[in-house]
Order: structure tokens, then C-alpha cells, then sequence
């Protein structure tokens, strides 16, 4: 197809998002937009793995970074220390002057795009994240790629909708194509990738978003596949049986082993976030300072456990082929927690998956060793132990049982053991519930004041802003300025989030909207919102919000 006929398709396209919402979904032109948005997105994930093994190669001087943690056991203790600690000063500085709060954006960012932003990220503040991810990551930060990667699918999905003018569920159905392809091309797991961005960024099934994710996300792994080959990122050699009745109680109580883990690596993560930022704000530390201390203290872990640097997968495989004794797995999995607490509360960037694969396979490596030994005419072997626990972790940390399977079992080929690793899945999942709020990202929201856990119901009042539902007046009355002297007002820029407890405290049925046009001008009450009018307008959001999630 020649320049000129592409060109005129994808204007084409373009006008045809005019056709909002699921009816554009379902076009053929939309699912051409996700092939192209699938391979853009699956090339940014490999060129920034690639880039990340490059860095890493140059910086600890191996020319094979998959066995980078025992190579950095023959490096002088200094530069084991100065690597991560350069990384931390570096990332400091991109956040200081990148970002007004000096936080990491990440998978909990793009959930929220989904659910409140029209399906669009930041984008300074992402590019900032992008690069200090990047450099956290190849120097030796202890922490996983596939948030950085999904963040920067959100990007890209961001300048698509842009674009194209694409809104509501238009947009965010372009965002879950990005996602899929993002993590399908990040682990050669097109249909976790899928799965992925449908149970943990959408977080709903509609069938009319199913078909574009998929293409997306089937086009993510073929880039993979082109660039790296179709092989497993955990090619197992072990051939592992189950005796499936008899050892099912044992994968009963590792499932509720790794659910506490799981609990213990996300309150790690967060305890460490507040006590840096008190730590901070007592000794009145300059914020670019926070990750260079962390990435200093990384350094020091890493002279005596090298098994902290990076996302980790020599340590994890070798727990997946057994070949670590129990009390070492125990060892490093404390010690691996601590890393990624450091790395998080320091706000060097990076994801919390891989992480949680690798402390989940060393938990069931050392799980399945003291099991095994107990009875082993019963046993299938320790490494089923290692791939159960590695799920198990993972599936509780993300409060995503579904696609974190796929994944296990996409990343390591290994089918036979499926009801294994259900088991120790569904348990953790459910025992780390009641712990933490859902997941860890959404915690992370909860933690700013955002809440998505309970549901549609409590977030799409935020969604309704007061000047789109009140009624706009010219003469506002005494009684409506005595209102206002009273506090019993809303704003012209505030939400029905915060219009409906004032409608609750005061038991009025209409409040003034007012408006404050500057420091030296008086306010003004532009109208008057009345409290039917605001439950009619939230019935009709959450009836939009069923009809996409059921569509």
C-alpha cells in the first residue's frame, strides 16, 4: 500500500473515531489501530530490556548479563557499592527537576488513567520515570522492568488517543492494547499479556475490548519472538510430576505461606516509603538525595548478597532447578525483600513483579525442600514447590490469580502442573486480601487518597464535575449568599465527590456553585446545583460504567 493510501486510511480511521465508545471498538479500522499500537508498544518494551542489559553489561564489565549476580561476587567490594549509589544521584536528579513530587509513575498510575483520567497518562512526569527506571534498573536497583514498560505503553497510548481524539472507552481500550502488548513482548506471554491489561488495568472482561487487546498483545510477542527468538524466559530441565491427591494439602498451606509473604514484601515496601519520608522531612534532606541513600545502601546489601542486583531471574531459575539449599533460599528471599523495600521507599523506580517471582520461587524452593524430605515417596519434587510459590507471590502482590498464571506458565512452558499452582495461587490471593486493600497497586492509590478498590460506585463521582450538572443562575439571592457565608457551597471546579457529602452534612436539595475568579476580585455564584440533579447524574455514570463493563 502505497504512502499516499495509508495516509488517507488512518485519517479515515481517525474520522471515524467520531463513533464513540463501544460501537468504534468493534470497527475494523480500531483493530488496525491496536495492530500498529501492539508493535510499537511491544518494540518500546524490547529496545528498553535491551537497552537495560546493555547498560548493565558496560557498567559491571560482563559481557553475560543473565549471570550478572555471580559475576559481580569477583568485583571489588567499591565498585559493587559506587555502581547503584552513581544510579540513585542520577535518578535523584531527573526527579528533582522532572517531576513537582518526586514520585515514581507506575502501573498504579495507569490503573488510575483507566478509571479517571479518560484512559491517559502524564507525560513529563512518565518520561521522568522512564529514564530513571532505566537507570535504576541497569544499575543494579532491585526491582522489576514490567512497570516502567507498562507505564511507557500508557505513553504511547496517551499520543495515540491524542491523536486521534479518542475518549472514553475508546481510549481506554486503546490503553489495555498497549498494556497487552507491552507485557506480552516483556515475557513472550501474549495471553497473559491479555489477560493482563483486562484483570489488572481495565480490571472488567467486556468482550468488545477482547478482540483489539489480543491482536495488540499477540503482536507484542512477535516482536519479542523476532528480536530474541520463542523460548521461555525459565526453560526448566526438570521433567515434574505431581502426585496430585496426596500432595494437594501441601500445596494448600504454601499457597497460605506465600499469601503472608506477599503481604510481608507489600507492607515492606510501603513501611520503607514512610519512614524515608520522615526521615527526609526531620533531617530537611534535599529530595534528590532520597535514592542516591538508597542506591547506597543497595550497594553495601549487594557486597555481601549480589543476589539483590536487578529483576533477579539467575537467582530464580536456579530456585526453580533446585539448586539452592533451603536455608539459602530463606536467606535471600529476607534479604531480596529488604532490597526492594530500599528501592521503593527510595523511589528509584522499577516494578514490584519480578521481585515477587523471585521471592515466591525461593519461598517455595525452601517450602518444598523441608516438605519433600518429610515424605519424599510422595513428593513430584521441590521445583514444583519453586514454580507454585513463584505464581503464588506474584498473583498475591498484583491481586491478579488469573494472568499472573499465564505468566508463570507462559515464561517457564511448563502446563503439567496446573493445579498446583491454582491452589497455592488461590489461596495466597485470598489469605493476602485481608491484609492489604486488593493489591499492592491499588493500595498505592488508596495511600494518595484514591480509591478504586470498592469499585465504579465509589470513584465515578469524581468523574461528574459541579458546572457540567448545576444550573446556572444571573441574580443568586440572600439566602443563596448566606448559604455561602455559612460554608454551605460548592465549588465551579469541584466534583460531585465532594458535592454529595455537603449534600448529606446539611440536608439542603440545593447548594450555590461558586466561582473565585482572582485574589482581588469577588466571588461570584454561577449556579445552583440541586441534589436530584446530581443523584440523576451519578445513576447515569455508573449506568455508562456497566454498559462498557457488560458490552
Amino acid at each position: 500500500m502505497s504512502q499516499p493510501r495509508v495516509n488517507e486510511y488512518l485519517y479515515r480511521i481517525k474520522s471515524h473515531v467520531e463513533m464513540r465508545g463501544v460501537q468504534f471498538s468493534l470497527h475494523f479500522g480500531f483493530w488496525l489501530v491496536a495492530l500498529m499500537l501492539g508493535i510499537v508498544s511491544g518494540a518500546a518494551a524490547v529496545v528498553f530490556r535491551i537497552g537495560i542489559e546493555w547498560v548493565q553489561a558496560t557498567a559491571y564489565g560482563t559481557s553475560d548479563v543473565s549471570r550478572l549476580h555471580s559475576f559481580a561476587e569477583t568485583l571489588a567490594w567499591y565498585w559493587v557499592v559506587l555502581i547503584p549509589t552513581l544510579g540513585g544521584v542520577s535518578v535523584g536528579l531527573i526527579f528533582h527537576f522532572m517531576t513537582q513530587d518526586g514520585r515514581v509513575r507506575s502501573v498504579a498510575d495507569v490503573i488510575e488513567a483507566a478509571a479517571l483520567r479518560d484512559g491517559r497518562v502524564e507525560m513529563k512526569e512518565g518520561w521522568a520515570s522512564a529514564i530513571a527506571s532505566f537507570i535504576t534498573l541497569s544499575t543494579g536497583g532491585s526491582a522489576g522492568r514490567e512497570g516502567p514498560v507498562v507505564h511507557i505503553a500508557a505513553m504511547i497510548s496517551t499520543k495515540v488517543c491524542t491523536w486521534l481524539g479518542a475518549q472514553g472507552v475508546t481510549a481506554r481500550d486503546l490503553l489495555g492494547c498497549a498494556v497487552a502488548a507491552a507485557v506480552a513482548a516483556s515475557f513472550n506471554a501474549p495471553i497473559a499479556g491479555a489477560i493482563f491489561a483486562l484483570e489488572v488495568i481495565l480490571r472488567h472482561f467486556a468482550l468488545h475490548a477482547f478482540a483489539p487487546i489480543v491482536i495488540a498483545s499477540v503482536a507484542g510477542a512477535v516482536v519479542h519472538q523476532l528480536v530474541f527468538g520463542d523460548f521461555k524466559e525459565f526453560n526448566l530441565p526438570l521433567s515434574n510430576s505431581l502426585s496430585f491427591y496426596a500432595e494437594i494439602p501441601a500445596f494448600m498451606i504454601l499457597g497460605l505461606l506465600c499469601g503472608m509473604v506477599a503481604v510481608v514484601l507489600m507492607r515492606s515496601i510501603f513501611m520503607a516509603d514512610d519512614v524515608a519520608s520522615k526521615v527526609q522531612n526531620r533531617l530537611n534532606l534535599p529530595r534528590f538525595l532520597r535514592p542516591a541513600v538508597a542506591g547506597l545502601f543497595l550497594g553495601v546489601i549487594a557486597t555481601q548478597f549480589p543476589v539483590i542486583i536487578g529483576v533477579g531471574y539467575e537467582t530464580t531459575f536456579a530456585a526453580l532447578k533446585g539448586q539452592l539449599v533451603w536455608s539459602a533460599a530463606i536467606v535471600f528471599a529476607v534479604v531480596k525483600v529488604a532490597a526492594v523495600a530500599i528501592t521503593m521507599g527510595g523511589r528509584m523506580g522499577g516494578g514490584v513483579f519480578s521481585p515477587a517471582l523471585m521471592v515466591g520461587a525461593l519461598t517455595g524452593l525452601a517450602f518444598g525442600d523441608i516438605a519433600t524430605s518429610i515424605i519424599p515417596d510422595l513428593s513430584g519434587g521441590y521445583a514444583i514447590y519453586a514454580l507454585a510459590g513463584m505464581a503464588a507471590v506474584a498473583a498475591a502482590v498484583l491481586s491478579a490469580p488469573i494472568s499472573t498464571t499465564l505468566i508463570v506458565f507462559e515464561m517457564t512452558g511448563d502446563w503439567q502442573t496446573g493445579l498446583a499452582v491454582l491452589v497455592a495461587v488461590s489461596l495466597a490471593s485470598a489469605l493476602s486480601a485481608r491484609f492489604v486493600d486488593r493489591s499492592f497497586f491499588l493500595t498505592q492509590l488508596q495511600r494518595r487518597g484514591i480509591d478504586l478498590a470498592a469499585g465504579p460506585q465509589s470513584y465515578v463521582l469524581a468523574l461528574v464535575a459541579n458546572r457540567d450538572v448545576m444550573t446556572p443562575i444571573d441574580t443568586p439571592t440572600t439566602d443563596h449568599w448566606t448559604m455561602v457565608e455559612e460554608g454551605t457551597f460548592v465549588s465551579e471546579f469541584g466534583t460531585l465527590k465532594g458535592a454529595m457529602p455537603v449534600f448529606q452534612r446539611t440536608h439542603s436539595a440545593v447548594l450555590p456553585v461558586l466561582r473565585v475568579a482572582g485574589k482581588d476580585q469577588p466571588a461570584q455564584i454561577i449556579g445552583l446545583l440541586y441534589e436530584v440533579d446530581a443523584l440523576r447524574a451519578y445513576a447515569k455514570a455508573l449506568a455508562d460504567t456497566a454498559a462498557e463493563e457488560h458490552s
